[in-house]
């Protein structure tokens, strides 16, 4: 099984203090989420995107996935976070088992989250959507405390 759990990466945890990563909407880099198979094994050692796993072309998805839209990162109590607009691929037949959200504008892809979907999720000729949690300090995607 290629997926064992859901992982902030741990390089990119290092890369935050490197400023390698801005997040800020509109004027930051571009982050994607590419969609895999059951053949990769990936954990919060990964270090950055790869084409091997990836699912296929398809619809309106391609190969390195698709770019999300940031949420401008802030803060609740201790906790800061950011979030990404919902992303959906159409006219797609998709059969994914997790994502890779990463860095498309720093060097070498570096990746930034792994997200097991906890099994097959399918789209076959039509929308498959990626949703996102609630953008607050106990839901959001990527949340530091």
């Amino acid at each position: 099984m290629a997926f064992s759990g859901n992982f902030m990466c741990t390089s990119f945890k290092v890369e935050l203090m490197r400023a390698v990563h801005n997040f800020t909407a509109s004027t930051g880099n571009t982050f994607k989420l590419a969609l895999y198979d059951n053949t990769p094994s990936f954990t919060a050692a990964t270090t950055a995107y790869t084409s091997s796993g990836e699912v296929s072309a398809s619809g309106s998805y391609s190969a390195g996935g698709g770019a999300l839209t940031n949420v401008t990162p802030t803060s609740s109590g201790t906790t800061a976070f950011t979030d990404f607009a919902d992303l959906s691929f159409t006219s797609a037949t998709i059969t994914a088992y997790g994502a890779m959200i990463y860095n498309d504008s720093a060097v070498g892809d570096p990746s930034v989250c792994i997200l097991d979907f906890g099994g097959a999720k399918t789209s076959t000729s039509g929308t498959f959507t990626i949703i996102f949690p609630t953008a607050d300090a106990t839901n959001a995607i990527i949340r530091i405390a």
